[in-house]
Order: structure tokens, then C-alpha cells, then sequence
């Protein structure tokens, strides 16, 4: 029998119900996590940290995210785990409840390691179900998956301002009840995805029918013009979601919670690109996305240092518009390099895209003990330079043309 024939029914067109409860449970998740990214100004002044420190809390939360991340996508390419989603979730939910009633840097620290495991979780798997959910439309599937995460991390920076400020750092422990909401949902959708994911034997046969020969070298050479772009992109990301917040108070003298607003603006901006960057990529391909977004925002970083406060919120938004656009179309396109390893290649990118920022927060915070907030602004809006590297990507919408059934030769 082969293995065509083993293929389960898959679901007609896309599935927009499935896609919605995921990109809202992708919400939650990265809502608890920005809103304790967002408390770093409650944990400075409680704890007496150094930015060093809060860079080291957030290189805690990152690196255990980056790292696990990839063997947990690799482990479910060879054993798809439904249930593993839920899972996630109550880690997250650890987590929080962790730094909600912390009363050392330690048990902090501890409580950003239960955040990134979460993490590592949760992305790789509910990333393949986004692209089994997609009918084919890849881009736009990965989008709507990745624009909950965006908006969640948004939220986090208001629920800050408004809820977790005036009532203390005890009141993080609210949100273990949108966790609780969230496990519910994921038990749901792994109901759903275990009715309609593949056999391993499926996804090598899927895989065979579209495969893209490229040698080696040149997929080598393809992922490290990604992994570039994925530093870029994330060290300049980590300088605004770990400290934009103190960059406002500090330079224009604002209060913590108009900073926080400000923070949320930037933030909806990076949502509003990430929904924008995945069908833009289905219809005039994924590398012009990841060529415009990243080498794109290059005028307006090495502006943004330089202006006063009305400009440096309006640049911001469209910084965030345009370097937000390109994750979406990263994802899709490696997974198109790598075909029939959706799970790892998911968990790499995700697990880069977690590490980069961490390992930035870690390092901008050492620059910024040493010289100010003003010169992290100031050497981070040359790194989309490094976007210029896209022009290197090999063509594979192109190869996967002329490979189609049909197609003239």
C-alpha cells in the first residue's frame, strides 16, 4: 500500500475557525508574556536591578525558548503531539504565577525559564497545525496564526499600565484565568488536529511531490542569509519591547504610563505588519517581502534617534509596520526550502527569532549600564543593513514553478 493511500481527508479550503482559535490562544500566550516583559519598571524598582539584570531575565526567558524549541519540532515531525499545545499553555501559566510572587532575582529568573519552556511548547506544534489549517494558502495561514501573537504582545503594555501599576506586582497572578481560558481552547484544537493531521509516512510523501533540489551549499548558504536576517530583525525588536519603555522616560521626561501607551502604538504597528506581510508574500513572493520589510526600515532607524517625542512615536509605528512584515514570509519561505520538516523548521525560526532577542535584550543591556539608552538607539538603526543580504536568497517560488506538474521545460 503506499503512502498516498494512508492519507487522511484533509479539510476542504482553509479553515478560518481552526486558524482563529489558534491565533487567539497565540493572544494569550504572548499577551502574559509581554505584560511581564511590560512590569520590568515594577521588578527594577522592587528588586533594585540593573538593566544587565533585566537583559539577563529576558535572555533567561529567550534562551530556553530557542533552545528546546527546535528538538520539540523535530521530535513532533517523527510523533505529531495534539495535546502538547494545552501543555504549553500551563507552563506559561507557571510561569506567571512564578514572577507574580517572587521574592528574590532568583525565583525570577526561574519564573522567565517557565515562560520560554511555554513558549518552546507551544509555537512549533500550533505553527504546523496553522499550516494543515491553511488550505494552501501558506502566507496567509501563517499570518493570522503569527498576528494573535502581535496583538497579544500589544495588550500586554495596557494591562500594565491600567491594571498591574496602580494594584502591584501580586496582581500578574490575575492573568493565570486567560491561561486557564486558553487550555481549555488548545484541548479543543487538538481535538481537531488529531482528527486531521498526517502520518509521518504522509508528510514524506507530500514532501517528495514538491521537493526543491537545491544542493548543500546553497541551503546553507539560504539559512544564513535568514539567520541574519532574523538578528537583525529581532536585536532591533528587543530594543524597543525591553527598552523603549525607559528611552521615552529618560529622554523626553514622560510618565511610565504614557510610555507604556506609546509602547502598545509600536506594538499594534507590529501586529498590523505581521497580518499585512503573509498574503503580500502569497501574492508577489515571499523574498520581495523579506527584502522590503527588513533593508526597507533602514531610513527611518537611523532617523529615530534624532527627533523629539511626536516623531520618534510616529516613526516607531512605521518601523513597526515594516520590519514586522517579513517574519510571516521567513517562516513560509524555509519551510519551502526544507520540505516535509514543517515542525523543526518552525521551531528553528521561532527558536532564532526567541534567541536573537534575548541574547540583544542581554547585550543592550550591558551597552546601556555602560553608555546610555540614547547610543543602544543609535548603533541598533544600522542593523537593517544587514537586510541587504536578501538579495542573496535563491528563488523558490521560481524552482517550485518549473518543478509544478505541467509546466514547460
Amino acid at each position: 500500500m503506499s503512502d498516498i493511500a494512508l492519507e487522511r481527508p484533509k479539510p476542504a479550503g482553509t479553515a478560518y475557525a481552526v486558524l482563529g482559535a489558534a491565533s487567539f490562544c497565540h493572544m494569550l500566550n504572548d499577551m502574559m508574556q509581554s505584560l511581564v516583559i511590560a512590569a520590568y519598571p515594577i521588578f527594577k524598582g522592587a528588586f533594585d536591578l540593573s538593566f544587565a539584570q533585566i537583559g539577563l531575565m529576558t535572555l533567561t526567558y529567550q534562551v530556553t525558548a530557542s533552545l528546546l524549541q527546535p528538538l520539540v519540532g523535530t521530535f513532533t515531525d517523527r510523533r505529531p503531539q495534539p495535546y502538547s499545545l494545552p501543555v504549553g499553555m500551563a507552563s506559561t501559566m507557571l510561569g506567571l504565577l512564578s514572577l507574580a510572587f517572587a521574592s528574590s532575582y532568583l525565583q525570577l529568573l526561574a519564573g522567565s525559564a517557565l515562560l520560554g519552556i511555554g513558549s518552546s511548547i507551544f509555537h512549533p506544534e500550533s505553527s504546523r497545525l496553522a499550516r494543515l489549517a491553511s488550505g494552501g494558502a501558506h502566507g496567509l495561514a501563517q499570518s493570522i496564526f503569527q498576528v494573535g501573537g502581535n496583538v497579544g504582545s500589544a495588550l500586554g503594555p495596557l494591562l500594565v499600565a491600567f491594571f498591574v501599576l496602580p494594584r502591584g506586582q501580586q496582581s500578574i497572578a490575575w492573568f493565570a484565568l486567560a491561561a486557564l481560558g486558553g487550555i481549555v481552547i488548545l484541548t479543543g484544537i487538538g481535538n481537531w488536529y488529531r482528527r486531521n493531521g498526517h502520518a509521518r509516512r504522509v508528510v514524506r510523501s507530500a514532501a517528495a511531490a514538491h521537493d526543491i533540489p537545491l544542493s548543500r551549499r546553497a541551503l546553507g548558504g539560504a539559512l544564513g542569509v535568514l539567520f541574519c536576517l532574523i538578528l537583525s530583525k529581532y536585536f532591533y525588536l528587543a530594543s524597543f519591547t525591553s527598552y523603549y519603555v525607559f528611552y521615552l522616560m529618560e529622554r523626553f521626561a514622560v510618565s511610565e504610563v504614557q510610555s507604556q501607551i506609546y509602547l502598545f502604538v509600536f506594538l499594534g504597528a507590529v501586529a498590523a505588519g505581521t497580518l499585512i506581510g503573509g498574503p503580500v508574500g502569497d501574492r508577489i513572493g515571499r523574498k520581495a517581502v523579506i527584502w522590503g520589510s527588513i533593508a526597507g526600515v533602514l531610513p527611518f532607524t537611523l532617523v529615530l534617534p534624532h527627533v523629539g517625542l511626536t516623531a520618534t512615536v510616529a516613526l516607531s509605528v512605521v518601523i513597526g509596520l515594516v520590519l514586522s512584515s517579513a517574519f510571516s514570509a521567513i517562516v513560509v519561505y524555509a519551510q519551502e526550502l526544507m520540505p516535509g520538516r514543517v515542525g523543526m523548521v518552525s521551531g528553528l525560526f521561532f527558536g532564532l527569532a526567541f534567541g536573537m532577542a534575548g541574547l540583544g535584550a542581554a547585550l543592550l543591556g550591558v551597552i546601556a549600564d555602560w553608555t546610555s539608552l540614547e547610543f543602544v538607539y543609535r548603533i541598533c538603526a544600522f542593523l537593517p543593513m544587514l537586510g541587504f543580504l536578501a538579495v542573496f536568497l535563491p528563488d523558490v517560488e521560481g524552482r517550485k514553478a518549473r518543478l509544478a506538474p505541467g509546466a514547460r521545460r
